[in-house]
Formats: C-alpha cells, sequence, structure tokens
C-alpha cells in the first residue's frame, strides 16, 4: 500500500510490465471503479460494475483482459469489448489497445461507417477485438471471423446498448460466444433491460459500484444564464473566446448543424458530429478537438457517452437536457479526473421551471441569471458567484392537493 493507504495497480494484482506501460502514460493510482473490480476481474470471476462514464472504467476491465487474454489464430480472438457508439469504439480500442501492445497481442477496432477491408485485414491478427454489435455480427456472418475461441467478453456502456436498442445485438453476439467464457459488464445502471442481460450470460457475478456515480462532481462549477434565443451563439462565442477547448451539447443533429454554423458566423471555429455525418468527418472532428486545433465541438447525445476527451474546459448545455441522466453525463465531459470544469447551461423564457426541475435534482441552488452576450462576467464566469436559491419544499397538504386535482382530472 501507498503511504495514504490507497492501492496501487501492483497491490491489485496487475503485472509490471503493465504498471510501466501505465505509468508511461502518467497513470500510476487506480481510481475506485479500478480497485474494487481488477481483483475479482483478474481472479476470472464474472463481475459487473457500475459505473460513469469518466470513472476509469476501461482500465478496469482494460487491464484484467490484457492480463488475462491468449494469443489468437487467425482471425479468431480471444477477447471481446462490445461497445455501443463508433467514436466509443475507437477510444476504448486506442486505451486497450497501449497495453496489449506491451503483450504483444494485436488489437482491431470494428464498427459501421467504415470500410469492412480494412478491419477484415486487422481482424486476422488480432487476439482483442473492440466492436459496435452490429458490423461485428456482418462480420461473423460473412465467415470474416469466428467468436469461438474467445474467453473474455466485455459489454461497455449497457444501458446505453438498452437505449439505443442494441440489446437484441448484443444477444445474438453472446451466442455465437463459445462456452466457459469470463464476462464483465459496465453499465451506469444495472437493473431493468440491463440486469436481464446479467441474468441471462453471468455466472455469479460480483457487483462494484463507483462512488457518487450519480451526483455532481465537486470540481465542477455550475452556471444557469437566462438568454435570449437569438443571442444564444453570440453568448457562446463570448465564453468560448477566453477558453481553449468547448464542447456543446444540443437536442437534435439539425441543429449541431445549425448552432456550429451559426457559431462560425461569429468567427468561431465550431464543428458538429452527429450521426448523419460521415464517420471520416466525425473522426477528424475528433481528432482536432482532443489535440486542441478545434475551439468548439457542437455534439448530440451521442458525445455525451463514453467520449474520452481530456481538458474539456467548458460543457454547455446549449439545449437543457430533458431529464437528470442526461444532464450528468453531458456535464460530465469536463473536470475529469480530479481536474476543475465549468457547466454553463443556457435557458431561455420558457425553459425555466424545466431547468429549475434539474436543479433540485442535482441539488444546484443556484439563480438563473439573466445575461446577454455583451455581458463582461461571461469572459470568467468561474470568478462569477450566483445568488444562491433555495427552493421551497412542498409540504404534505400541498401534496394531498396536488393528488386531489390529478385524481379529479
Amino acid at each position: 500500500m501507498t503511504s495514504n493507504d490507497r492501492p496501487t495497480f501492483g497491490d491489485l494484482g496487475v503485472a509490471d510490465d503493465l504498471v510501466e506501460a501505465l505509468a508511461g502514460t502518467g497513470i500510476t493510482e487506480p481510481f475506485p471503479i479500478q480497485a474494487l473490480t481488477i481483483p475479482d476481474a483478474m481472479a476470472g470471476r464474472d463481475v459487473c460494475g457500475q459505473a460513469q462514464t469518466g470513472s476509469g472504467k476501461t482500465l478496469a476491465f482494460g487491464l484484467p483482459l490484457v492480463e488475462r487474454a491468449r494469443p489468437a489464430a487467425p482471425s479468431a480472438p480471444t477477447a471481446l469489448v462490445l461497445v455501443p457508439t463508433r467514436e466509443l469504439c475507437l477510444q476504448v480500442a486506442a486505451e486497450v489497445g497501449r497495453l496489449a501492445g506491451a503483450r504483444g497481442l494485436g488489437l482491431a477496432a470494428v464498427y459501421g461507417g467504415a470500410p469492412m477491408s480494412g478491419q477484415i485485414k486487422k481482424v486476422r491478427d488480432a487476439a482483442v477485438v473492440v466492436a459496435t454489435p452490429g458490423r461485428l455480427i456482418d462480420m461473423a456472418d460473412r465467415r470474416h471471423l469466428s467468436l469461438a475461441d474467445v474467453g473474455i467478453v466485455v459489454v461497455d456502456e449497457a444501458d446505453q446498448m438498452a437505449d439505443m436498442g442494441f440489446l437484441p445485438q448484443v444477444h445474438a453476439v453472446m451466442r455465437l460466444v463459445g462456452g466457459g467464457h469470463q464476462t464483465m459488464l459496465f453499465s451506469a445502471t444495472l437493473d431493468g433491460a440491463v440486469g436481464a442481460l446479467i441474468r441471462s450470460y453471468m455466472d455469479d457475478p460480483v457487483r462494484y459500484e463507483a462512488p457518487d456515480s450519480e451526483e455532481v462532481v465537486d470540481t465542477q462549477e455550475h452556471r444557469f444564464l437566462q438568454v435570449h434565443y437569438m443571442d444564444k451563439p453570440r453568448v457562446v462565442a463570448a465564453i468560448a473566446e477566453h477558453v481553449d477547448r468547448v464542447l456543446v451539447f444540443v437536442g437534435t443533429k439539425r441543429n449541431a448543424d445549425r448552432v456550429s454554423s451559426d457559431l462560425r458566423a461569429e468567427g468561431v471555429d465550431a464543428t458538429a458530429i452527429h450521426g448523419d455525418r460521415r464517420q471520416s468527418d466525425r473522426e477528424k472532428a475528433l481528432s482536432r478537438f482532443s489535440k486542441g486545433d478545434l475551439k468548439v465541438l457542437v455534439a448530440t447525445n451521442v458525445a455525451a457517452r463514453g467520449l474520452h476527451i481530456d481538458d474539456v474546459d467548458v460543457v454547455i448545455h446549449y439545449d437543457p437536457p430533458q431529464d437528470y441522466k442526461s444532464f450528468i453525463h453531458r456535464s460530465g465531459r469536463t473536470a475529469r479526473a480530479g481536474e476543475e470544469g465549468l457547466v454553463v447551461t443556457l435557458v431561455e423564457w420558457d425553459q425555466i421551471q424545466e431547468v429549475e426541475r434539474l436543479q433540485r435534482a442535482s441539488g444546484l441552488h443556484q439563480e438563473i441569471v439573466k445575461m446577454y452576450s455583451n455581458d463582461p462576467r461571461l469572459a470568467d464566469l468561474v470568478a462569477f458567484e450566483p445568488p444562491r436559491r433555495e427552493f421551497k419544499r412542498a409540504s404534505d397538504a400541498d401534496l394531498s392537493r396536488r393528488a386531489g386535482r390529478r385524481r379529479r382530472r
């Protein structure tokens, strides 16, 4: 143990060569979800981890997977990671690939929206495959790969798989995998459809939950700004002028294109990503943003889950999310791994009650402050401290009266 009683990766059973590979990337101490799950996963047990994106779960399954993966015959991988989106596929492949490379294990990323021919070539030499379910099934049906030798399966972001309607494809993949394999599953929730997946394919799994998995991160600063809808692009431009990297969330693909166009008209280097854009364009935009070459990335909820983009200075809810869960996932793109970050929610006059509901759920007791794009406070919203507000808690009598009104309706 370290002097502050926090375990090291070595304490968790991670081999020296993988510890060195992690240290080479600046990772020296495990996150809570890693400390919880790695020992059992290393021992070959089925593991369920309840954790949000950004909690370190990729290494929580990546380290045991690489440690236990076997060399593979051509086009017959021995380890498989299922993910819901192309972007997450590429990011998991990059992170796990660094570990696999330290062991001389080939890794292939398999996902739709890209030519299959190049992926087929990579699969031939891969012991580890990271894949979206649809493309994986397509390749298996065409006999470009076999899953019969897979001994380790990871289902990542299982709740998002369910939300996106991919669970039938996950079931189809699991039926193609040989028997007796180890299964690891990571998800923000472990009930409902995800619970059915656990019951169907996991053998006496151990369950762990990362601390504070559904709470606002302490290192996030939140600001709620009431704005006029015609002034919103200029407000975003004013915020972006004083920071390096801004991630803007909108509700629809059409709005993503419109907002990025409006921002470019304001002189801001902005690009949109969403499901209708070509995969090559999405990858180029993400690469530029990750490197700091792109000031503003405008995204639909496809980027709210699963993307590992470091050093996002500000997350802006251009369109407020419809539920608390989406608010947490979107906001979690900043203030990652203990770093600080700013989350700004833009509120139009007819969205005030909706946003107040999100504030109550998240315990963010702040006034929604009216601002225009020429307000000097936009240059440093962290330094600006909005007034605190207390939401009135409904009395039992109020709740009874409301319930009576609903029954009469």
